[in-house]
């Protein structure tokens, strides 16, 4: 079959709502040069990166939630000013569809990548670029891809959509965990708990064999439990004090200092999320008289999503798809994202 010339797509013009959202019959395909691989898109995850990149929350200008988002910026993506039109989708599952020379792959393979793909030089050995964001990504019915960042997934049995509900969720929650030094017997709180990061970061911290707790709403904490977790609380309701060993967050906001306090003393906390709001209000002192560890996670190693590749080729995780959307909905499956009533992932098929 020929590779055709143009395809079908979402590019995103600019920052800001929906309306900043194009969809294109002809954007040019890619052509993979040396070590390149042009991916034929079979499905595409939606995830808050992708909303937080279209209406600028990486900017520092904005200090609000992610769904607060009220003004004009520049320097809005994850490293900064963006290059418009970008297609965006960190969420990749794909088919192997052209391969440059020297690329190590063959037509046909399943595959996906990270959506933080490490990208070290001289001064930041823990560089990254992220997929969707500095580089296009999944929105499209093809998408570009160095072949040292590809994952082979064909012997998963799982679908394509559950495939690509794996990369920015699992992902992120297994850098989390790995972090934060996760082991058999502790005590792990986990925020947000219903979505697609915390559903997962329940899911891996159970198969690690701690004993885990998740923050989520009364109406979805069966569904918490189903994945893997002892116990819920309420978004409103008081944390014990000095019960966990780690704390997992995604939310930020106004609760951040009970989080704190409700670790033990030389607890982990670790973050990679803020969508109540970045900025939060610490008492210094129920920090370092406590020995209590704040790490910062975006780098993913490499080690860490090839980890998460052997658990999806042996099956042994499986993320929570709620709905399919075709990739021409990607207003309504984020509208639906933003809305919190659907739990774990949403996934767009081109």
């Amino acid at each position: 079959m020929t590779t055709p010339k143009t395809m079908s797509g979402v590019y995103l013009t600019g920052h800001g709502g929906p309306e900043v959202l194009e969809w294109r019959d002809d954007i040019p395909v890619p052509e993979p040069g040396a070590g390149q691989i042009l991916v034929r898109v079979a499905a595409a995850g939606v995830n808050n990166t992708d909303i937080n990149t279209r209406v600028g929350w990486y900017s520092s200008d904005v200090t609000g939630a992610t769904d607060a988002v009220d003004q004009d910026v520049e320097a809005g993506g994850w490293g900064g000013a963006l290059h418009f039109p970008r297609i965006q989708g960190g969420d990749l599952c794909g088919i192997v569809e052209a391969v440059g020379v020297g690329a190590g792959f063959e037509q046909g393979q399943r595959v996906t990548c990270p959506i933080n793909i490490p990208r070290p030089r001289p001064g930041n050995p823990q560089g990254f670029i992220a997929l969707g964001s500095e580089i296009d990504g999944a929105f499209a019915q093809y998408c570009l891809v160095e072949a040292d960042d590809l994952y082979d997934v064909s012997a998963s049995p799982l679908t394509d959509v559950e495939i690509a509900a794996i990369p920015c969720a699992f992902g992120t929650a297994e850098n989390l965990l790995t972090r934060a030094g996760v082991t058999a017997g502790q005590k792990v709180l986990i925020t947000g708990a219903s979505g697609g990061v915390g559903l997962a970061a329940v899911q891996l911290a159970a198969l690690r064999g701690a004993s885990v707790w998740g923050v989520t709403s009364e109406a979805k904490a069966e569904i918490v439990k189903s994945q893997g977790a002892e116990n819920t609380f309420d978004r409103n309701d008081p944390l014990p004090q000095d019960m966990f060993d780690v704390v997992i967050d995604v939310v930020g906001g106004p609760v951040w200092p009970s989080l704190i306090l409700s670790l033990k003393p030389s607890g982990h906390y670790a973050v990679s999320g803020a969508i109540a709001g970045p900025i939060v209000e610490a008492d210094l002192r129920d920090i370092y008289l406590r020995d209590i560890t704040i790490q910062g996670c975006t780098h993913q190693a490499p080690e860490v999503f090839a980890r998460l590749v052997e658990l999806v080729n042996t099956g042994r995780i499986m993320p929570l798809v709620s709905r399919t959307y075709p990739l021409k909905d990607i207003g309504i499956a984020q509208a639906d994202f933003q809305s919190k009533t659907l739990p774990g992932k949403l996934v767009l098929v081109p």
